[in-house]
């Protein structure tokens, strides 16, 4: 019996209810809903999605100095940030496990303990559980106020029955050998959840596709400014009124772009991978193949986990 080699994905590009965990989370779950209606076997979610990227604010932090009114704004975020062991992260399995799709969730997560916030990936087997997380491991620019470092030993891939499943995070993808690190890992379907709306991103997207010769999802927000609470107009008023246009994607390993870039506006975009043609492409150009020189060049990573295993979901009702 032939194998079938064919997976529908999705990748979401939504405006969060900024700041509002409650409201966000209804609608990641309004989002799986409708993934599920298109018969997705993989969803993705961008970047902080949960409780909102914070774009143009800046805590009223300079060198050497904060205020009280950034402070409360800090606060303010970090009330609405998600614990990995939440009420919320249960309400979000509950919905996966009935639409029966992966999911990888872009989110800002606090630790139980201390204040600290990370830029992370959560993700969700199709039978609901959480299989794991990524950390952001360098947060760029003023980001590095707001997030903490991750390290390797969430630098994490999945092998699951559609696929071998793995990511970073917006500049992260800038990073060789943190995206060397997910091809060692024999990567398929690579996920780039991000915050850049830029045209370039698009380029680095297709660069990425071609050099790990794997299919890669981008994924982003669309945001306006007069979707910010009103507590948070006085911090934005230099900012223009759309202030993420989006520019989620979805990327064959030959460069080809199969679905988007969507602009302007929230959408689910969808296509179908055939992960025959991962092996295909390989033919000519193979990162870690014939194409690698490791008489040349030594790569380790410290604390990287070894590819997790799943075993195949049954999700039929």
């Amino acid at each position: 019996m032939a194998i079938d080699t064919k997976v529908k994905v999705g990748v979401v590009q939504a405006t969060p209810v900024l700041f509002d965990i409650e409201k966000t989370v209804e609608k990641v779950i309004q989002w799986i809903q409708k993934a599920k209606a298109e018969n997705c076997k993989l969803l993705l979610f961008p970047e902080a999605f949960i409780p909102a990227y914070p774009r143009g604010l800046s805590y009223d932090a300079v060198v050497g100095k904060r205020t009280e009114r950034g402070r409360e704004l800090w606060l303010d975020y970090w009330n609405n940030s998600i614990e990995e062991n939440s009420g919320y992260v249960k309400l979000i399995q509950e919905a996966v496990k009935e639409a029966g799709i992966f999911v990888a969730l872009g989110v800002t997560e606090r630790e139980a303990l201390g204040g600290t916030l990370y830029c992370s990936i959560f993700y969700f087997g199709a039978d609901g559980s959480f299989l794991g997380k990524h950390r952001k491991l360098k947060p760029t620019g003023l980001e590095r106020f707001v997030w903490g470092e991750g390290d390797g030993s969430t630098l994490s891939t999945y092998n699951t029955e559609i696929g071998r499943i793995g990511g970073l995070i917006c500049w992260e993808n800038y990073m060789p050998l943190a995206r060397m690190s997910m091809y060692i890992k024999g990567v398929e379907i690579y996920l780039a959840p991000t915050a850049d709306a830029r045209p370039s991103w698009q380029s680095t997207l297709q660069h990425i596709a071609l050099e790990g010769r794997c299919f890669v999802l981008g994924s982003n927000q669309f945001v306006r400014k007069s979707d910010y609470p009103e507590r948070y107009q006085d911090f934005l008023q230099d900012e223009p009124e759309i202030m993420s246009l989006g520019g989620s994607v979805i990327v064959a390993p030959n460069g080809d772009v199969l679905s988007g870039p969507l602009l302007n506006e929230e959408g689910l975009l969808t296509a179908e991978l055939d992960l025959d043609q991962v092996k295909k492409t390989k033919l000519d150009f193979d990162v870690i193949g014939h194409y690698a020189r490791n008489d040349v060049f030594d790569y380790k990573v410290n604390g990287q986990p070894e590819s997790i295993n799943l075993k195949k979901v049954t999700t039929d009702k």
